[in-house]
């Protein structure tokens, strides 16, 4: 799915689900959940938490063109793409870190981001690694 929209110059601006979506592909084997249960599901075992982390800097390009974009107003698409991305990293390690101890679920999921001193985003993903299995 792709969002298409003309702006005031007529130039269409094209950004695809990637570009400014997130979250867990449908084919995953760890289930990741911001709630505290899943319904129709039982808690076999707690593992405990777990996270993800990445840093990322920004580039001076962007940082330029963030600043001149911000004097006119709008969204920074650059910069929303770059933590789209970074968020994306934190959840898939946070997943790996999941299945390395033996969870196929996370419970109680979220999203923690900080600056890092000066030089860059820190975002954290962390939750609770469990064992799910359907109710009977």
């Amino acid at each position: 799915m792709r969002e298409i929209r003309k702006t005031a110059r007529t130039k269409v601006d094209v950004m695809g689900i990637d570009e400014w979506g997130g979250g867990q592909h449908e084919q995953s084997d760890v289930l990741v959940v911001t709630t505290n249960d899943v319904p129709g599901y039982r808690v076999d075992r707690v593992i405990g938490e777990v996270f993800g982390l990445t840093v990322r800097s920004r580039h001076v390009g962007s940082q330029i063109g963030a600043g001149l974009k911000s004097l006119i107003g709008g969204e920074l698409k650059g910069l929303t793409k770059t933590l789209v991305q970074t968020r994306n990293q934190a959840m898939e390690r946070l997943v790996e870190q999941a299945r390395a101890r033996g969870a196929n679920a996370v419970l109680m999921f979220r999203f923690d981001v900080t600056e890092a001193a000066d030089v860059g985003t820190e975002v954290c993903a962390y939750g609770t690694a469990v064992v799910i299995s359907p109710l009977a």
